[in-house]
């Protein structure tokens, strides 16, 4: 080599791999020509570059020939060597689409600069995402043109997948926190995939099987032209499966035949389709076996690599916690809803107490009153134990009672009716009851309210439990000294204090004090036994009222309970806040106290056997009445039957089924139900007693073991006439059933007389309306023949008028006929065609702005009334003209099945509303037209139903508001 040529390359000498492979190849055959006739200025930049440790690549001449240093070459992937001195358009011809624009306004002098550009280069024989960071610079030559251009680059591929990849995890992750369960999963990855697309091209979540032989498909994302990658269940036993779920067990598993295994499909977001899989186990916590499966596609255009992997691996711990949290948090569920089973069941439990325990107590406590009456009473070793027994038996019933309210109130079931009361006086008078037996105890009651009213809103019967569990529990535990009960008002709220000088309560023992079932041990009071749940009721009726309750105690000085409770009524529940005139339920909770304070005193309560006077029986004005028994109770029916016998006859039902069938030939005068019975219950059967007409008038009273407000409420909006808890007093029950008695016959009475005076009223109004229509028709021909025309129309008026007061006058009269049985049909063989034509003439006369239309068979023959038939087709077209004023068109139609013949009117006006439908043939009913101009009296349809049931028939109607009605009727065609 001369030293001419030797100059001439001096500028490629070093530069590394690149600069010896510069040295080596023949320029003479690339369109830069030979080295040493480069220009001087390209010769600079070559040596520039070759030099520099960054990578740089220059493209220079027309051709764009590309030079790169070491630096550069990893850029170039596989095309190398061939990529050094190719052109540069060609050898980066996939990444044209972004660079192109901006290297060619390098090559017209103006330099760019893009950051982090996402591109797909074909270097490694496929299509590949990269990211670069670059600049294009031009390069001037000798003739001061631009003769290439400088090319720094840095590829920033890992930086830019890492952080998207690590914003896809933590997206995900984010995403899959708010699924509340395993199928919420798989929804919300398959409504959020197309944003996680160029990384995970599409996936599947499988569960196992509790049998672990089965993989169940929960969702599939990316699919929807690639559907034969979806398959629905996985059977491992299943040598041929296209998911090799139990390869990858412990790990990631790899699947590079897609299209083998699965033929030709598409998915996003590139338009060639993945060939590789990734199938990742999911665990739940603590488990060694997967709970399910991940299967993600790899991108087409990313080949698998160690950091692709560790992606894959923290998208299934991603998973695997999502599982486990939505496993977690359903097993949660699961225990939550064991638990509201277990309180359900409770409340059941009690509730079904209740009526168990309270028949019984009635069976005990009726009878033991009835003997406290007894002649017997005077030998007092009787006395002792009857009082004894009754005593005892009520503080049953007490403890009963305030477990089953604790029990309603916990299961929030406790409806609270809260009205304006003087709360000084109702308290006063509460803890006045106590006054005596506190005295004979030794001790004195210091009761301190208000001179004036006190008004606050309270429910009666919660302040009653309030206060007398108070005080009950003060002279528990109060052996000597005094009780003081005090009321006053502090700025917008009442203070009620119980204080006592009794045995007091531990310091420790303090906060427990109104936890439920909680007992103060070996506490020095007049007896150890109770419940534990008195406080803890109280407490949460206190509550409930919106106010608070504390105590304060010192051992062996006494305790003070303060309750601190809100004035007005803006802190309760507005629906359940009242009026002063409210009624509430009385309640006989001071005579089971003031029973068990009396025990504990070895003191009979006097009032417990004070007699009572029998009312007379002369109310039943010599009749005697009947009452109907219906309790599943044996003892109770047998109880109940000998309390009533001496008055009333009385008849005795096992259920609600029972009941009914007895009432097809009875017509008792009461009927005495309880609620809980088997077969049918007694709500049931009220509810179909009030269905049927003939007997809807007879009173019921509940007898039920179900105790509060709410419950009788409930039985009293059912239809109940009275309501009555048990145990009751056989006097007070003796009471009711002869006040329903005397009341409703009082009733019945006043409406049979109202019925003779209909019946009467329209025999005597038929006398003066015959001679009225003779009137009218005198006075209709001489105004025709004096040719007054607007005589003659106030006669034709007056005769439509006339008609229509003879028609009500018919019907009137036949519902008296009805009443009394005396409306008999006279069947006789006639043509319906014939009837209904002359029907639709006598109606048309009176209705000229209306046109009845008729369509049916001829030769339709009918064995019946014709004259009741016809009131009945005549008093549907007067309903169909009257309801239709704005629609002149009337439908009549006929039809016949062979064995029923059906004739219907049709009218295209008002319509009825749904929940009148079912009402309209009763008697007196009248829908909301009726206050719209269509009046009436309500007897006409009622007519029409009574006659068409008589003739064997029924009849229906259907009806949609503001398009009109169709009236129909059937009856039995005579063979």
């Amino acid at each position: 080599m001369d030293s001419q040529t030797l100059s001439n390359e001096q500028f490629l000498s070093g530069g590394g791999e690149m600069g010896a492979l510069m040295r080596s190849m023949d320029w003479s055959k690339n369109p830069l020509g030979p080295v040493e006739n480069w220009p001087q200025s390209l010769r600079t930049s070559v040596s520039l570059c070759l030099s520099s440790t960054f990578p740089i690549l220059i493209a220079w001449g027309p051709e764009t020939i590309q030079i790169y240093n070491d630096a550069y070459r990893p850029i170039c992937g596989a095309m190398h060597p061939e990529s050094m001195g190719m052109n540069f358009r060609v050898c980066w011809e996939s990444a044209l689409e972004v660079v192109g624009d901006k290297f060619t306004r390098g090559q017209m002098g103006e330099g760019t600069y893009i950051k982090d550009q996402q591109m797909f280069l074909f270097r490694y024989g496929y299509l590949e995402e990269a990211f670069m960071t670059f600049s294009f610079a031009p390069i001037r030559d000798e003739t001061g043109g631009v003769g290439g251009i400088f090319h720094p680059i840095t590829e920033t591929t890992d930086k830019m997948l890492s952080a998207r990849r690590t914003q896809v995890l933590r997206d995900v992750a984010a995403l899959l926190g708010k699924a509340k369960t395993i199928e919420a999963i798989g929804v919300l990855t398959t409504e959020h995939h197309n944003d996680f697309v160029n990384d995970l091209p599409f996936l599947l979540f499988y569960v196992l099987s509790p049998d672990e032989e089965n993989a169940a498909l929960i969702s599939a994302a990316g699919l929807e032209n690639a559907s034969q990658l979806a398959v629905n269940e996985i059977n491992f036993s299943d040598n041929n499966r296209k998911w090799p779920f139990s390869e990858g067990q412990s790990g990631p598993l790899v699947i590079d035949d897609l299209n083998q295994r699965f033929g030709d499909f598409a998915c996003k977001p590139y338009p060639e389709a993945p060939n590789s899989a990734v199938i990742l186990p999911i665990f739940l916590s603590g488990k060694d076996m997967p709970y399910g499966y991940i299967v993600t596609g790899v991108s087409a255009r990313r080949a698998m690599d160690e950091e692709y992997l560790g992606f894959y691996t923290l998208l299934a711990n991603t998973f695997s916690t999502a599982v486990s949290n939505v496993y977690a948090y359903e097993q949660e569920q699961k225990r939550a809803e064991a638990l509201a089973a277990i309180d359900r069941s409770k409340t059941a439990f009690f509730s079904n107490v209740s009526h168990e325990f309270r028949t019984p107590l009635t069976l005990m406590l009726g009878p033991l009153e009835d003997l406290q009456r007894h002649a017997i009473m005077e030998d007092p070793q009787v006395r002792e134990t009857v009082l004894a027994t009754h005593r005892n038996a009520l503080r049953l019933l007490k403890l009963v009672n305030n477990l089953l309210d604790f029990s309603r109130v916990e299961a929030g079931r406790v409806k609270a009716a809260y009205q304006p009361l003087d709360l000084a006086g109702l308290t006063a008078d509460l803890a006045s009851s106590f006054r005596s037996i506190i005295e004979k105890a030794g001790m004195k009651l210091i009761v301190e309210t208000p001179a004036i009213e006190l008004e606050a809103f309270v429910d009666i019967q919660m302040w009653e439990k309030i206060v007398l569990n108070l005080l009950s529990n003060a002279f528990k535990y109060t052996l000597e000294g005094s009780i003081t009960l005090k009321l006053e008002v502090l700025g917008n709220a009442v203070e009620l204090a119980v204080i006592d000088t009794g045995v007091g309560i531990p310091e420790e023992e303090l906060s427990h004090m109104f936890e439920r079932f909680h007992r103060v041990e070996n506490s020095a009071g007049r007896t150890h036994e109770g419940s534990g749940i008195g406080l803890s009721l109280v407490s949460e009726l206190v509550h409930l009222h919106g106010g608070e309750i504390k105590v304060e105690s010192i051992l062996g000085q006494g305790s003070k309970f303060i309750i601190n409770m809100p004035l007005g009524s803006a802190h309760l529940p507005q629906e359940l806040v009242y009026g002063k005139d409210y009624q509430a339920s009385a309640t006989n909770l001071r005579e089971s106290f003031l029973q068990e304070a009396s025990g504990l005193l070895g003191n009979e309560y006097t009032n417990a056997a004070a007699p009572k006077e029998e009312p007379d029986n002369l109310y039943l004005g010599g009749e005697e009445g009947k009452v109907l028994v219906v309790d599943d109770n044996a003892d109770m029916r047998a109880y109940l039957k000998r309390l009533l016998e001496p008055e009333f006859t009385v008849y005795t039902a096992v259920n609600g089924a029972d009941a009914l069938e007895q009432l097809r030939s009875l017509n008792p005068d009461l009927i005495l139900s309880d609620i809980m019975m088997p077969v049918m219950d007694g709500k049931t059967l009220l509810a179909k007693l009030r269905e049927r007409e003939e007997k809807n008038w007879i009173p019921l009273i509940f007898l039920s073991a179900r105790a509060g407000e709410e419950s009788r409420i409930d039985g009293l909006e059912a239809g109940a006439d009275d309501y009555l808890v048990k145990p009751f007093s056989g006097q007070e029950l003796l009471s009711k059933v002869r006040a329903q008695i005397k009341i409703n016959r009082v009733r019945r009475s006043n409406e049979q007389r109202m019925r003779d005076f209909v019946a009467v009223a329209t025999h005597e109004l038929k006398t003066p309306l015959t001679a009225l229509s003779g009137y009218v028709q005198v006075i209709e021909m001489k105004a025709r023949k004096s040719q007054e025309q607007s005589l003659t129309h106030a006669a034709e008026r007056a005769r439509h008028q006339v008609i229509k007061m003879s028609k009500l006058v018919d019907d009137l009269l036949d519902v008296s006929k009805l009443d009394e049985g005396m409306l008999h049909l006279k069947p006789e063989h006639f043509d319906l065609n014939e009837l209904i034509n002359e029907t639709i003439l006598d109606v048309q006369s009176t209705a000229s702005k209306h046109q009845i239309n008729y369509s049916g068979n001829s030769g339709l023959k009918l064995s019946g009334d014709r004259d009741k038939i016809g009131q009945v087709i005549t008093n549907l077209l007067v309903n169909a003209v009257k309801y239709a004023p704005e629609a002149p068109q009337v439908d009549v139609f006929t039809e016949s099945d062979g064995t029923m013949l059906t004739v219907g009117v049709r009218d295209y006006g008002i319509g009825i509303k749904n929940e009148d439908q079912q009402h309209v043939f009763k008697r007196f009913y009248r829908t909301d037209s009726a206050h719209k101009g269509f009046r009436g009296f309500g007897i006409g349809l009622y007519l029409c139903a009574e006659i068409i049931n008589r003739h064997g028939g029924q009849i229906n109607l259907e009806s949609e508001p503001e398009k009109g009605s169709l009236f129909y009727f059937k009856l039995p065609i005579e063979n």
